[in-house]
Parts: C-alpha cells; structure tokens; sequence
C-alpha cells in the first residue's frame, strides 16, 4: 500500500532512505555518508519539502520514492530517489510508486515529469519505458566522488499520459 509521508515522518524517511543508499550506492546523488550525517531537522525538512510516497506492508517500508519541483521549468517536474527493497522487486511496486509521482505531479498541473536514471542500469530503464517515459538524448554523471556513474534523462508528457 502507498502512504504518503506527512510532516512529523522525518525519522521515518531517513530509516528508507539509509537503507536503499545502502542497497544501491550508485544510484542516487546523495552519498550514503551524507545521508548518516544530517540531523533529524534535515530529515523533518526533506518530508516537509518534497512529496515523499512510501511502499508499505505491515511492519516494513518497502520502497520510496519522491517528486521535486523542476530547478528551470515551471511546468515540469522530477521524479526522485526511486527505490524498491530487494524483497519487494518484481511485484510492482516500483510501478505503482512512479504512478504515485505522476498522479502528484498531474494534480499540481505540470505538464512534463524528468527523471535521470543510470546508464546501466537496464531494469530501471525498461520500467520507465514500460510507463511512457522516453529518453531526451541528455546526459549526465552523478556528482563527486562517483562521477563515473553516467545518467540519462529521461521525460514523461503527462499531457498524453
């Protein structure tokens, strides 16, 4: 069941979020040491500021993942920090949280959805395939120190979605 985190949540974001830098190091632009560091306001901010939605059965959070405002596009949107617990994989559940991204970003009235994703990382790519995002031919790294990780954008027209 998806669950949106609230404010008062951020102890909870952070138990996820530790655990999926955990689990895929590479496929997020926070490092894992980073997210050890901040402090519970931090925490309380992030669940304040981005629209977090949660995978969860009972007793486990089994996956996450978060919507941003677009840094330069008004009508535009990020998905963020997908992540589904190795448990989880295989049902779904990735599925059903990109929807819940693209159901926030639909009700706030964007009209584009981005995303970047690992070059490599082929199962993640085929899921965002399978849900109508295609590749915008732009590139990227993740920042230090794991610039070698190469990223591909990718864009959801919502207005067809």
């Amino acid at each position: 069941m998806i669950q949106r985190l609230n404010e008062g949540e951020g102890a909870r974001l952070r138990a996820i979020r530790i655990r999926a830098l955990a689990d895929a190091p590479d496929a997020f632009g926070t490092t894992l040491a980073e997210a050890e560091a901040w402090d519970d306001a931090r925490w309380e901010q992030q669940v304040v500021a981005l629209p977090t939605f949660v995978w969860h059965e009972p007793g486990a959070d089994l996956g996450m993942v978060r919507g941003a405002p677009h840094d330069g596009d008004p009508e535009a949107g990020y998905l963020i920090s997908l992540w589904v617990a190795p448990e989880a994989r295989g049902r779904g559940v990735g599925a059903a949280l990109v929807q819940a991204v693209v159901a926030w970003a639909t009700a706030q009235g964007l009209r584009r959805l981005f995303l970047d994703v690992g070059a490599r990382n082929q199962a993640a790519q085929a899921l965002y395939q399978r849900l109508g995002f295609a590749v915008s031919g732009v590139t990227g790294t993740l920042p230090a120190p794991r610039e070698r990780v190469c990223e591909v954008e990718m864009v959801l027209d919502l207005e067809k979605a």
